[in-house]
């Protein structure tokens, strides 16, 4: 990695994957050497957001199965304006070109997240290519969660590239570059500077990862267009209607839920409800916030199966549209 810090860094500065102090922690900014990227394609994403806030959700699927891709998109992609795959060190899933192309296939709208960590350049750019003949929306660009020791033993980690870098490829191949940023992981200081350095790398769009409070996230958002940040945010969203959904957030390194909505969510007498009221409210909230054009309704949401996660993403995105 050279324009780090990574997402992950713990509240204590520790690596997400080790003990040792993270080693941008103390370090000045990584600043883009090169000239400015300019992005040769829209987003399609952001100008959807001139006309009112857009809604990015989560696509959470069982792995490998394409029908199990079809049955979540056709819940969401009414609602939504784009569907977001993601990419997890400890559950891999069809190749990102492939995936792309069942949820457009499906009727979806996608941005897809592409990570450094298991593919080299060449790889990359056959993945880029590939989103690109298919109809992706965009990319996020990410370096990836760096994968423990303990999950797939024996598996190499590749990094050729971080996410800047990434960026960069990505939108000299033609393609909309998202990327994300952790307003609350240490260095706190240095990450609003650090989406001006991505959007000079490339990037149109910077996807947020949840804080604990709109206030920190409108203060994130002032300090990254007060550093020459002037792309859109679109705001993370929590989204989680039973212990083992709100958990599994909670536990993510750089990831900051607001703890006492949570509990307060878990204990009421109706959890369900009580989720997707508090994801509305939470979504209403940073909508509100200048430079925010959109949300990005996050997690799981249901432990009760991917079905029935869709249709409580569904409804949050039915209600910010006021259609219920």
């Amino acid at each position: 990695m050279v324009f780090g810090p990574c997402g992950g860094v713990r509240d204590d500065g520790r690596c997400e994957l080790a003990e040792y102090p993270c080693v941008f922690l103390d370090a000045p900014l990584v600043r883009w050497p090169d000239p400015p990227v300019a992005p040769t394609t829209p987003s399609v994403l952001a100008d959807r957001a001139a006309t009112g806030p857009v809604v990015l959700t989560d696509l959470t699927v069982t792995p490998f199965d394409p029908v199990s891709v079809r049955r979540v998109v056709e819940v969401l992609a009414p609602v939504s304006d784009g569907l977001l795959v993601g990419e997890h060190a400890n559950r891999p899933d069809f190749p990102p070109t492939m995936f792309a192309a069942e949820v457009i296939a499906a009727g979806g709208r996608v941005w897809t997240t592409l990570a450094c960590r298991d593919r080299n350049r060449v790889v990359l750019e056959q993945e880029l290519a590939g989103l690109a003949a298919v109809g992706a929306d965009g990319v996020l660009c990410v370096t990836g969660d760096g994968r423990g020791a303990s999950v797939r033993a024996g598996g190499t980690q590749v990094f050729d590239l971080d996410g800047v870098r990434l960026s960069a490829l990505a939108a000299a191949m033609g393609l909309p570059v998202a990327v994300p940023e952790s307003p609350q992981a240490p260095p706190v200081g240095l990450r609003p500077a650090r989406v001006a350095e991505k959007q000079r790398a490339g990037a149109q769009l910077c996807v947020l990862n949840h804080g604990n409070s709109p206030a920190r996230i409108a203060e994130f958002v002032a300090a990254a267009r007060a550093a020459g940040a002037t792309l859109p945010f679109v705001a993370g969203v929590a989204v989680y209607t039973d212990e083992q959904s709100a958990r599994v957030l909670q536990r993510f390194p750089g990831l900051h839920l607001d703890g006492a909505v949570v509990e307060r969510v878990l204990a009421g007498p109706d959890p369900r409800a009580a989720g997707i009221a508090a994801a509305v409210a939470e979504a209403r909230a940073l909508l509100a916030i200048p430079g925010v054009v959109g949300v990005n309704l996050s997690g799981s949401a249901s432990g009760g199966g991917v079905e029935d996660g869709a249709r409580v993403k569904a409804d949050i995105a039915e209600r910010l549209r006021g259609r219920t």
